[in-house]
């Protein structure tokens, strides 16, 4: 079973908007500490686009000017990127963090495998 579930990348069209969700899998995850979203453009490094922690507290990219929402459902180990007015330059592959323990009290840090968001008319 993956332990981590990315769905909702896509093409769009510049402005529009696209929601990413990732789910935690409840068999790998005892709790969960952070959740977040990185992206990586080609020939460029993996940067952090937002994250939450389980008490809700976001830290967002600063070039997101207000443009995306990061949330989180606890009660489904899950949590989503709402992105709007989307740019050409938002075009990366997408990926979901996940911070957190497992049933044995260790402490895990899990990548997703990665969503691929294309912005072009």
């Amino acid at each position: 079973q993956a332990q981590l579930v990315e769905s909702g990348g896509g093409l769009v069209q510049p402005g529009g908007s696209l929601r990413l969700s990732c789910a935690a899998s409840r068999r790998i995850f005892s709790s969960i500490s952070t959740m977040g979203w990185y992206r990586q453009a080609p020939g460029e490094q993996r940067e952090l686009v937002a994250g939450i922690t389980s008490d809700g507290t976001t830290t967002y990219g600063d070039f997101l000017k207000g443009r995306f929402t990061i949330s989180r459902d606890n009660g489904k180990n899950t949590v989503y990127l709402q992105m709007n007015n989307l740019k050409p330059e938002d075009t990366a592959v997408y990926y979901c963090n996940v911070k957190g323990t497992n049933w044995s009290s260790r402490t895990l840090e899990v990548w997703g495998q990665g969503t691929l968001v294309t912005v072009s008319s």
